[in-house]
């Protein structure tokens, strides 16, 4: 009885490694990566409060545009269907009212101002219409709720309708599922972060399942979008050595912060400084 406990007690940690290695793969050499790879991406446009130019904004989208930036952008569903470019689900943060997204149609949302200047909240298409035949888009699809459908398939229909390059990314493994079930077509990327260190409202076994990429396995994405900070994490090495997928680090804040990552092998997403005009190192690099 010994030593067939002595087994299982060797087997188990072995199989959990092995599901692990298995549950983290995800879908190499998506064609759009070859676009992708040649930008950086300001995080939610190239916004300056400094200079008047709130984050999410379209001073900061066309800002971005200027320089030839790829850019991140965050996105909410209205309680009208439309899609608002905003990253918080309440406007308290950007614009002082303690308003829901969500709650709110279009006319009421447009009513308000980000930080206290004269820049309303865009709809993503207002975004499309500046970044058609430019640089891409890295579109942030935030969904704090079951039942992702309606959100995923607005964004999809309205990125149909403009000449623009765009991956799709989301904390929410249920819009990567739909996606990799519904437009395999589009570049999907499943963002996380080390959960244990900022775990705020999830349950223990969230807060594990998403820092270890534990969905990889159902929905297959094409690149990891991980808090650079906490990149040490043994899931973003499984994914980037064993089983080569691309990856983004966020959020970047200074040009040696950003060479350090490019040299690792990182896209970057990046705010606070205007980045260099040359190309990403790992770009030049694999060119």
């Amino acid at each position: 009885m010994g030593f067939f406990a002595g087994i299982a007690a060797l087997c188990t940690p072995i199989a959990l490694v092995v599901f692990w290695i298995f549950a983290t793969r995800g879908r190499r050499n998506h064609p759009k990566w070859e676009i992708l790879r040649r930008f950086r991406y300001a995080h939610r446009g190239l916004h300056d409060p400094a200079q008047g130019v709130p984050e999410n904004s379209m001073a900061a989208f066309r800002r971005a545009r200027a320089f030839q930036c790829g850019i991140e952008l965050d996105v909410h569903l209205t309680k009208d269907g439309h899609l608002a470019v905003i990253h918080d689900k309440s406007l308290l943060r950007t614009a002082g009212a303690d308003v829901i997204v969500e709650q709110l149609t279009v006319p009421q949302l447009k009513n308000y101002r980000l930080e206290g200047t004269q820049e309303k909240i865009p709809l993503l298409e207002e975004v499309l219409e500046v970044f058609q035949d430019g640089p891409p888009l890295l579109v942030e699809l935030k969904a704090d709720y079951f039942d992702v459908k309606k959100l995923v398939e607005t964004a999809v229909r309205t990125l149909d309708q403009y000449r623009v390059n765009y991956c799709i990314e989301s904390f929410h493994p249920g819009v990567l599922l739909w996606l990799a079930r519904h437009r395999p077509d589009i570049c999907r990327g499943q963002l996380s972060e080390n959960f244990w260190r900022c775990r705020g409202e999830l349950k223990a076994w969230q807060a594990f399942a998403m820092t270890n990429l534990l969905s990889n396995f159902l929905t297959r994405p094409d690149f990891i979008s991980f808090r650079q900070e906490h990149r040490w994490v043994p899931s973003v090495w499984l994914c980037r050595k064993l089983h080569r997928l691309k990856m983004f680090g966020w959020t970047v804040r200074s040009p040696r912060e950003m060479e350090q990552l490019e040299r690792e092998g990182f896209s970057v997403i990046f705010e606070g400084f205007q980045p260099p005009l040359h190309a990403p190192v790992w770009a030049q690099k694999t060119a």
